[in-house]
This record gives C-alpha cells, sequence and structure tokens, in this order.
C-alpha cells in the first residue's frame, strides 16, 4: 500500500460519506455550496438541520475516557465545529493497527502545527473490554504521539455505536465481528460544513496529510492543469 499512487489515493478520499453529508470534492459547487451554507450566505436554517442529524445518525454523544482518564463526550467534545480525523485499532492488535498507527505518526509530523490547533485527531480502541485507560496510554506513548491526538476508550456498545455510525463495518456479520479484520481506514471531516471523507490507513504519509489539510480550506479549487 505503500507505493499507492497519488491519483488512487485522492480518488478513495470520496469513499463512503456520512449518511446525509456533504462529500467533499474540493473546487466544487458542492464544496462552496456547503461553506456558504455554514457561514450563513446560503441557507442556513436547512444546513443546521442537515447537520443535526448526521450529528443523530452518525456522530453519537456517547461518554469516552481519554488516555489521560478525563471523561468526555464524543459529539460535544471531540467533533462539535471541529475539522478531525478517526480511526480505530486496539493494543494487542498485531497486524494492521501498529502499522496504521505508525503511518499516522508520520502524517501528524506533516500536519505540523496544526494538529490541536486546527486539526484533532482521534483513535478508538475496538477492544474496552481490554484497553483500559493505562493500556492506550502506553500504546500511545509507545508510538511517540504527540499532543493533539487523543487515544480513547469507554463502554462497548457506546465505541459500537460510534464504529458503526461512521461506516467502518462489513456488510458480512461474519466478517464484521472478527476484530483482527476491522477497517484500516481513516476517517476525516470538517463537522460545521458538514464535508466528510475517508481514506486508506496504509496510503502514502504525504497523500494523507494532503487530503486532511483539505479540510482546512474545501473553498479552494485543487484541479491541477495537466
Amino acid at each position: 500500500m505503500g507505493d499507492l499512487s497519488r491519483r488512487k489515493m485522492l480518488g478513495w478520499t470520496a469513499l463512503a460519506p456520512l449518511a446525509g453529508a456533504t462529500t467533499l470534492v474540493a473546487g466544487s459547487g458542492v464544496a462552496r455550496a456547503a461553506v456558504a451554507a455554514a457561514t450563513g450566505a446560503g441557507t442556513p436554517t436547512r444546513s443546521e438541520v442537515a447537520r443535526q442529524r448526521i450529528q443523530r445518525q452518525n456522530l453519537p454523544n456517547v461518554p469516552l475516557l481519554t488516555h489521560e482518564g478525563k471523561q468526555v463526550r464524543f459529539y460535544d467534545d471531540l467533533i462539535k465545529d471541529k475539522i478531525v480525523t478517526l480511526n480505530f485499532f486496539y493494543t494487542k492488535c498485531d497486524e494492521i493497527c501498529p502499522a496504521v498507527t505508525a503511518n499516522l505518526v508520520t502524517v501528524q509530523k506533516l500536519l505540523g502545527a496544526d494538529v490541536g490547533k486546527k486539526i484533532f485527531m482521534y483513535s478508538f480502541t475496538l477492544k474496552p473490554e481490554e484497553d483500559d485507560v493505562k493500556a492506550i496510554k502506553a500504546y500511545r506513548e509507545m508510538f511517540h504521539a504527540k499532543p493533539g491526538w487523543t487515544f480513547l476508550t469507554g463502554k462497548p456498545e457506546d465505541l459500537e455505536k460510534i464504529r458503526r455510525g461512521i461506516g467502518f463495518q462489513y456488510p458480512d456479520p461474519a466478517i464484521d465481528q472478527d476484530k483482527s479484520q476491522h477497517i484500516g481506514n481513516i476517517r476525516y471531516g470538517n463537522e460545521p460544513l458538514m464535508l466528510w471523507a475517508a481514506c486508506p490507513g496504509l496510503g502514502n504519509a504525504p497523500y494523507v496529510a494532503e487530503t486532511i489539510s483539505w479540510m482546512l480550506h474545501p473553498e479552494t479549487n485543487r484541479i491541477q492543469a495537466s
């Protein structure tokens, strides 16, 4: 996956938008309309209704615990009014999780000072029954994650609501129940503008960082002349 072409990588970023959300099409009328609506230049009433619908259907306001032991609410404290990245892991995973986490370490470095100020990174355990605060803190420290990247645990049923809400499940229930085969994608979005997309967690780190950074300026035309 490391040699994934830029064209294919950027094409995949539009996969699986949240239900009711706008898929980011850089420089398009769709992206510009979302910006206008969120800033009050369009139809804010409809925009707000749509935003509330996405929150109810996809962004459950469940309680969670950070790697520092702080209790937070998923939507109110982590997502609302923010640009975010979301992915899942578990500490005893010996397949895709370490590779994706290591790749995100590089992505965080590439995003630089924006992380923790303009972009907020969140990693959620798939096995909260095993991964308590101490375990996720140790896992985070093992990868030397920097400020702005929070690891979280909580009740199994609450984390399952988040996983399903952001579309990280397989259609086949048997495969979906096997945590070792979990989807290694990264969901990222601009919550107030209702712009959401996803990309492979093992994609080339510079390309992943580039697609995430689009959320900072979604109105910018990024179509390059050939």
